[in-house]
């Protein structure tokens, strides 16, 4: 982007779904520009790139394609959805395709948030990498909202339920009121939230469903997202993954031409910058095998390479990511329910349960930093600083140290599950145990665990601390609220 010569082009495909003609006319364009190749982003968008001789013409071409582009800048983030799990990731529930499809036709602005639509039955699209985070309800076409606050990891759980037919509505008012007053709710240290939702309740009328069960997100779990795959009624889905993140403009066509061909309605960009076709017949597979054999595509890659998210455009965590896989694969590295995250910037709002994170000191000395969530769910808030000052000689043997502590960790949890059973059959009258959780952003104190951000050794009682503020949005020890452990609920921006 820095290079005036090149310019970088961003489309937005909302809720990360095109149909081929629609992507076929994109890739017309980029290619009458000299784009020979195509990124998508952690976002559902693409990306290609032109020289400065050709910005004429391209603009003049999308202009007519009513085609809405941006132009090395990213001031109208995509709206997210989870939309390419129906029927392939996720279990049976009320949101299907017209749900989303009805919310996308709602949309009459372009959002300058980013907003996320997600169902809660799955674990593949991001829950809370949005500032407005929409999360399916048990309760048919109501949604929770999660509000990450711009610029910031404070994230407010809406008071209550959101109607579909509402989301549109309400996004455009919360936007402008956050826009509008960035001194209280952009990129600020501390945000009175509750003061959000009275100046939005104030303004409208939109219904309010209470919420009768609290948000219970799944354990993580990455599902397998690549290769030929059965699903539903004698169906395939194909997904295509390219170790370097680049899509062939021809490779894209002709997928463009065996979905017109075979009557494949939809394409699918996933948040992991792949690429599936949903709706395949056993009988069209071949077209699509012939062209994974014309490009040499491979399918069925380890798992440990699948599980990294990586900032858009950024040559320099692909790098780091390739000579990390590297060396997971030398060492048979087990990575299971794990997920990685590059960050060469601060504020990049990845997705991971380890996060490893660039430090420039003011010498212009570089370092890295290994963080992971408490539990090891990318979904969950609560992060825990693993090392520091590490060289990148470091960071394989660190990780490597860090995933098989994970392990020692889920065995050893495993054994206390079939401990506390054992118990709960011999006595009836056992005590359930208890955690604290934060009603303002969910994090959880456990007293297992204490809380090395306070200073509180593992083992301390909740009801022993005579003060206590929450590490993720100081919140008093008022605010926290005892819950089964079972049902505790833990959240990540």
């Amino acid at each position: 982007m820095e290079n005036v010569s090149q310019h970088t082009i961003k489309i937005n495909l909302p809720g990360g779904i095109v149909s081929p003609g629609d992507l076929q006319e994109i890739l017309s364009i980029a290619e009458k520009s000299g784009a020979a190749d195509l990124i998508f982003g952690n976002r559902q968008q693409l990306f290609f790139t032109v020289k400065e001789a050709q910005l004429e013409d391209l603009n003049h071409e999308l202009l007519m394609a009513d085609i809405h582009y941006e132009m090395d800048a990213d001031e109208y983030p995509n709206i997210m959805s989870s939309y390419v799990t129906d029927d392939i990731f996720d279990s049976p529930s009320w949101l299907r395709e017209g749900v989303y499809k009805d919310i996308f036709d709602q949309f009459d602005f372009r959002p300058r948030l980013k907003i996320n639509l997600v169902n809660s039955n799955q674990t593949f699209v991001p829950f809370f990498t949005g500032n407005l985070n929409f999360i399916s309800s048990e309760v048919s076409n109501y949604w929770f909202l999660y509000v990450r606050f711009p610029k910031t990891n404070q994230l407010y759980c809406w008071p209550s339920l959101i109607y579909a037919e509402d989301i549109s509505a309400i996004s455009k008012l919360i936007e402008h009121e956050l826009l509008e007053n960035k001194d209280l709710f952009y990129d600020q240290p501390a945000i009175n939230a509750e003061l959000l939702y009275e100046k939005i309740a104030a303004k409208n009328s939109i219904v309010k469903q209470p919420i009768q069960q609290h948000l219970k997100l799944p354990d993580f779990q990455l599902p397998y997202y690549e290769g030929f795959n059965s699903y539903g009624n004698h169906k395939l889905w194909l997904g295509i993954y390219r170790r370097n993140e680049s899509f062939a403009v021809n490779l894209l066509k002709d997928v463009c031409k065996i979905c017109s061909k075979t009557r494949v309605g939809q394409l699918h960009v996933t948040p992991w910058k792949s690429l599936i076709i949903k709706g395949i017949e056993p009988k069209d597979r071949k077209y699509w095998g012939r062209i994974l054999d014309k490009y040499q595509i491979n399918v069925r890659h380890a798992s440990n390479e699948l599980n990294w998210q990586l900032e858009n455009l950024c040559p320099e965590g692909l790098l780091l990511k390739q000579e990390l896989v590297k060396q997971f694969e030398e060492a048979d590295l087990r990575t299971y329910r794990l997920s990685f995250a590059i960050k060469t910037h601060l504020k990049s709002g990845l997705f991971g349960s380890v996060i490893i994170r660039k430090i420039i000191d003011e010498q212009e000395q570089v370092t890295f930093e290994i963080h992971h969530t408490r539990d090891f769910n990318p979904n969950t808030k609560d992060f825990i600083v693993y090392k520091i000052n590490l060289k990148r000689e470091q960071l394989g043997t660190e990780l490597s140290d860090l995933c098989n502590t994970y392990y020692r960790l889920r065995l050893n949890q495993e054994l206390e599950v079939l401990s506390e059973v054992a118990v709960e059959e011999a006595s009836t009258k056992a005590e359930a145990y208890f955690v604290y959780q934060c009603k303002d952003c969910l994090t959880i104190y456990d007293q297992f665990w204490g809380d090395e951000l306070n200073d509180i050794p593992a083992g301390t009682d909740f009801e022993d601390l005579s003060t206590y503020n929450c590490p993720t949005c100081d919140a008093p020890k008022e605010d926290f609220l005892a819950v089964e452990k079972q049902v505790a609920t833990t959240i990540d921006a």
